[in-house]
């Protein structure tokens, strides 16, 4: 059986990417989630058994399976995805004294609700 020499660069990419996310757990200069995100969609594109065990768990089948089948989520999916990204977005812009800084932050709160409700269907939770 031959070895896809992608999967192998998917997976180093995977495990540095992981690493880098451990050593931003301990340091607060480094970012930990987007390297441990990184580190997820690697492995998922290199290991079949990861990306299969990612697909069977609780939070792929409530939040993202209905999406990647027809593009739509319910109302609370999208509510469980949009509020937590801006509260955090919300204490970036009480934290945050530049005044282009501060804007910036609000187009990006306008955006991400007016893509999430003109571009993803909203469908009722039986039909998900």
């Amino acid at each position: 059986m031959k070895t896809n020499p992608f999967k192998i660069l998917w997976l180093a990419a995977a495990f540095l990417f992981l690493g880098i996310g451990a050593v931003g757990v301990i340091l607060p200069v480094l970012p930990t989630t987007p390297f441990l995100l990184l580190a997820s969609f690697c492995f998922a594109k290199g290991s079949k058994r990861f990306h299969n065990w990612f697909m069977g768990t609780k939070l792929y089948r409530n939040h993202l399976d209905s999406f990647v089948k027809n593009r739509s989520m319910t109302l609370k999916t999208k509510l469980c995805i949009l509020l937590p990204a801006s509260a955090m977005l919300i204490c970036a812009f009480l934290l945050m004294q530049n005044l282009p800084g501060r804007i910036f932050i609000i187009c990006l709160i306008i955006f991400k609700y007016v893509y999430f409700f003109t571009k993803i269907r909203t469908i009722q939770p039986e039909a998900a």
